[in-house]
């Protein structure tokens, strides 16, 4: 397989993150990082053509340092998946649910299975990931441990799932970006975009309230807003934001000039398709 046909992501295989790679690109192999950083630099470096990001979480809001990677990645952002959150407790062959009495995982995992853990009198073990708890219950030989993970970690790990779907939120997702070093936007006639931009307002009176307006006078959904410093400084603040429709739409193109008036700078990240994902949550 070529460099072109392979996807970078953080963290160990069996990942969510890896989960998101084979259910939005089965074609592509997955490629393993230690960090984030680790992931973009090989997409920059032509190692692999893309990267799978996790930007945010249902429940537990947004991903730690991606929003302040995003800015210098030098990567366009060309998608986005959701994967479920669907958490299995899985043990070594031959173990049972009756004998476990402590679980691994990553800390915001444990989170998500409190009810389950405390029902079963289950004590919860800090991981450093998720995929990263399950090779080391298959590898260790101390009883009554098992691991929180994905259903893909219990298949590469050799591991029995003991209990299925065990957390405590059912409707919990993550969304995950993908990124390339090729600018690939969507076409204009598309008929549902989303378009995330970085700006930074003025240090005047109610600049973000002004730079707001023209997007609320022009009929155009804000989706996502996220705001932190810039640079170290406590007086400038950088946001990103999602919204929906394409720079070519009118609606979309007089907000964005209306912006350019109440802001120092702006930059957009990507012009892609909204995924399906989004239309089935607002029916539920």
């Amino acid at each position: 397989m070529s460099q072109q046909d392979r996807i970078a992501f953080q963290g160990e295989p069996g990942a969510y993150s890896h989960l998101a790679c084979r259910q939005a690109y089965p074609d592509l192999e997955p490629i393993p990082c230690a960090t984030f950083e680790e992931a973009i630099a090989t997409v920059r470096s032509g190692e692999a053509r893309l990267a799978m990001l996790p930007v945010e979480n249902s429940t537990y809001g947004r991903v730690a340092d991606i929003h302040a990677l995003l800015p210098g990645s030098g990567l366009f952002i060309i998608g986005e998946t959701f994967v479920p959150v669907a958490i299995q407790l899985m043990g070594r062959p031959g173990d049972r649910l009756e004998d476990v009495t402590e679980a691994m995982s990553h800390t915001v995992l444990l989170g998500q299975c409190r009810d389950f853990l405390g029902r079963h009198g289950i004590r919860p073990i800090t991981g450093a990931d998720t995929a990263g708890s399950a090779r080391m219950v298959a590898e260790a030989t101390k009883p009554g441990r098992a691991a929180l993970a994905s259903e893909l970690a219990a298949e590469i790990y050799g591991l029995e799932i003991l209990a299925r779907d065990v957390h405590d939120n059912k409707n919990n997702a993550t969304r995950f970006l993908v990124m390339s070093r090729q600018k690939i936007e969507a076409e204009p006639s598309a008929p549902k975009v989303l378009t995330t931009f970085l700006f930074e307002v003025r240090n005047v009176p109610a600049a973000l309230y002004k730079a707001m307006g023209g997007f609320a006078t022009n009929g155009v959904n804000m989706v996502k807003l996220e705001s932190y410093m810039a640079g170290g400084s406590f007086t400038a603040t950088q946001f990103l934001a999602d919204i929906e429709g394409h720079p070519e739409d009118p609606s979309v193109r007089n907000a964005m000039e209306e912006l350019g008036f109440f802001t120092s700078h702006r930059r957009i990240l990507g012009v892609y398709p909204s995924h399906p994902y989004r239309e089935r949550v607002k029916k539920v």
